[in-house]
């Protein structure tokens, strides 16, 4: 009798077991789809949080670049003074470009100066480079610029070394991309550019950070 009911006790307690092990995979389930609906662990395209700035939404470079450009940007710029003086006068002959209105272009930099870089940002809460350069040849001087750094790099004519007029694209090769920042150039060896570090600032292409990567230029308007 005993051995005829061994099997029988056996299956009832895999039954048993089976039943149990069910219900805490159900429990289970329920729970992480009460986590996932209430904090998910990614966020779709363009989601933020009300914690997140847009200075907290750097790209994975960013630190890197920071760290060397602030290193390396020894020819540092006065603004306001800059400002001032490229308002007023006007550029040198080799570096007059008829075609663009400086003072309007000017203008438009001072506007933007200070707004944080944020990749992929279009508005005062942050920029990147390439929408900050396509902002201002589009409100200032009426030309639609590629979105991306690469794609005006492509657009326009090269401009040789030695020969930048005010408003031509400047290039750097900052992250190991070519290319992978863009500026605009505003006479003097200066250029108006998003920055990683500063936001939208002026800087100097002698400093030792950007003369090291520069690699070009492009004239969109002749």
């Amino acid at each position: 009798m005993n051995r005829s009911y061994r099997p029988s006790e056996r299956r009832v307690g895999n039954l048993a077991g089976l039943l149990f092990l069910t219900s805490v995979c159900l429990v289970v389930s329920v729970s992480m789809i009460g986590c996932t609906a209430s904090s998910p662990r990614f966020k779709s395209s363009g989601e933020t949080t009300k914690s997140e700035s847009p200075t907290s939404q750097q790209p994975r470079f960013a630190t890197k670049v920071r760290e060397e450009e602030t290193k390396e940007d020894d020819r540092k710029v006065d603004i306001s003074e800059v400002s001032e003086r490229f308002s007023t006068v006007p550029p040198s002959p080799t570096e007059r470009n008829p075609s663009i209105e400086r003072r309007k272009v000017m203008s438009q930099v001072m506007s933007l100066f200070g707004t944080p870089y944020v990749l992929g940002g279009n508005g005062a809460d942050g920029i990147d480079c390439s929408n900050f350069t396509a902002n201002i040849y589009e409100n200032t001087l009426g030309r639609t610029l590629p979105r991306t750094t690469d794609g005006q790099y492509k657009t326009g004519q090269p401009v040789g070394s030695g020969k930048l007029k005010f408003g031509d694209l400047v290039f750097f090769n900052t992250t190991g991309a070519v290319p992978s920042h863009v500026g605009i150039y505003i006479g003097e060896d200066l250029f108006a550019h998003a920055s990683v570090s500063f936001g939208v600032t002026i800087s100097s292409l002698q400093s030792t950070y950007y003369e090291n990567r520069y690699i070009g230029a492009r004239r969109i308007i002749e």
